[in-house]
């Protein structure tokens, strides 16, 4: 793959949760237009009475709308389910649109009252869905979840999906949005590399600064970072706190409560990436590089470690040499004290449908989705693009890469300890400012008292800006 098709496909793989400042630009058009008209009536679900074989109340009939965000995974696996619905409705017409700039084409018809069946609103410049939450235009897809598994017997569709997923598209207590792929954050290496150097990669800091001094002693840096977008080094930081402090520190920290940036898992954390720098464990120059340019290094066996999200293997194919067997190492503990075990991960779901409230066809959209989160269809997602769905047992009895196999273990050995902080996607603004003060940080030119400082007092002017809605969790 060349570097042009990787910068096209960058926001792809940050979709819901890596796009989240670039998200935020289309806001004020949004807000501006779409709150205008969120005192009307959503349109009515269909009337036809719910069975056992038609739980949602599909009209069968009725012509269904579905808009793909048309990306790195591309449209084909949308259009596979579109074929499932039309065989159990084949009076149904769809009409499927595959987009790249879903937003920009998407407002005018939220604003007019006449959106689509079903928006995979992914990508940059996506709809901003806390104004869609704000304005009433999303269905909430609680019947959604409750209806039936398509292909899993005895399964709800809340019941089939992976830890996390229904949390990431609930806003005030309602899910109005279902995320398609499963995105796990850690650190990544060539198996084969550290095999032909005996190295093992470590489940502590402490033994992580041990390997990154024998690295070092080789010739090879030991981590490289995609230094023009510091949220990649943010990543591993930050899951590093949350296992020394807990749910609890996630929680103080979205919650936007005072003081949150000041515990000391979040400093301890900093601490250690300050140390990081300090040991000049960073390859040099990686601050300039871009995603794709410290990629690259890193597949060149150049530096030994690079943080990044599951997207990575599929991104650096044509890149990687063959032979590279990239694979994916959880984030190590920080202190043998932590709150969560060793296993826990960094986890969310991405690549995000929701079923617009004013829709012609509210009911067939959300049956739509019922057959689009179907094992059988999120299995056929996994072979195509090397990534993990979010439907539990989509991979089983697959032979997988060797980077999705890593994913899929640190997956299960994380079982229910996943983590994910959702200040990023609530609100933009603070998340640019988190990432800033740790490109900071990992560039020794201020200290970990100094980047807590500066977070906090950004969560602190955000959490007084009256203009911006806030949630909970």
């Amino acid at each position: 793959m060349n570097p042009e098709s990787q910068l096209t496909r960058y926001p792809t793989r940050r979709t819901l949760l890596r796009t989240a400042a670039v998200a935020a630009v289309t806001v004020p058009a949004l807000a501006g237009c779409v709150t205008s008209g969120s005192d009307d009536e959503p349109a009515a679900e269909s009337g036809v009475e719910k069975t056992a074989d038609n739980p949602l109340g599909v009209k069968t009939d009725a012509p269904l709308e579905v808009v793909v965000f048309k990306g790195g995974y591309g449209d084909d696996y949308a259009i596979k389910a579109e074929a499932a619905y039309t065989a159990k409705y084949p009076q149904a017409k769809v009409d499927h649109k595959g987009l790249q700039k879903v937003g920009e084409a998407m407002q005018p018809r939220f604003v007019g009252g006449n959106p689509p069946d079903v928006v995979d609103n992914t990508g940059a410049g996506r709809l901003d869905i806390g104004t869609l939450v704000t304005a009433g235009q999303v269905s909430d897809l609680a019947d959604l979840l409750d209806a039936p598994s398509l292909d899993q017997p005895g399964k709800k569709v809340r019941d089939t999906l992976l830890p996390g997923v229904i949390d990431d598209g609930t806003f005030a207590g309602k899910t109005v949005a279902l995320n398609f792929t499963y995105t796990v954050w850690g650190l990544w290496y060539s198996k084969s590399f550290f095999a032909s150097r005996q190295w093992q990669y470590p489940k502590t800091w402490a033994e992580m600064l041990t390997l990154c001094a024998e690295i070092k002693k080789t010739g090879v840096a030991p981590w490289t970072y995609q230094g023009k977008y510091p949220e990649y080094i943010n990543d591993p930081l930050l899951t590093m706190a949350a296992k020394a402090g807990g749910l609890d520190l996630i929680k103080a920290v979205d919650n936007l409560q005072p003081g949150a940036w000041k515990q000391e898992g979040l400093v301890q954390a900093a601490t250690a990436f300050a140390e990081l720098a300090g040991q000049g464990y960073l390859m040099s120059g990686s601050e300039a590089l871009s995603h794709t340019e410290s990629q690259a290094a890193w597949c060149q066996k150049k530096a030994a470690l690079i943080p990044c999200g599951s997207w990575l293997e599929s991104e650096q194919k044509g890149v990687a040499p063959a032979g590279f067997d990239m694979v994916m190492g959880t984030v190590p503990s920080l202190t043998a004290s932590d709150k969560l075990p060793g296993a826990a991960i960094q986890a969310a779901s991405s690549e995000s449908f929701l079923v617009p409230a004013k829709a012609k066809n509210v009911a067939g959209g959300k049956e739509y989705l019922r057959y689009l989160f179907s094992k059988e269809s999120a299995t056929a997602f996994a072979q195509a693009n090397s990534t993990l769905p979010a439907v539990e047992g989509a991979t089983d009895g697959l032979t997988l890469s060797s980077g999705l196999g890593s994913v899929r273990d640190a997956v299960t050995a994380a079982k229910t300890d996943t983590l994910t902080y959702r200040f990023r996607t609530w609100y933009g603004p603070l998340a640019k400012a988190v990432d800033d003060a740790t490109g900071e940080l990992v560039n020794k030119r201020i200290s970990p008292a100094d980047w807590s400082t500066r977070i906090q007092k950004a969560a602190d002017a955000l959490a007084k800006d009256t203009t911006v809605t806030k949630y909970t969790r």
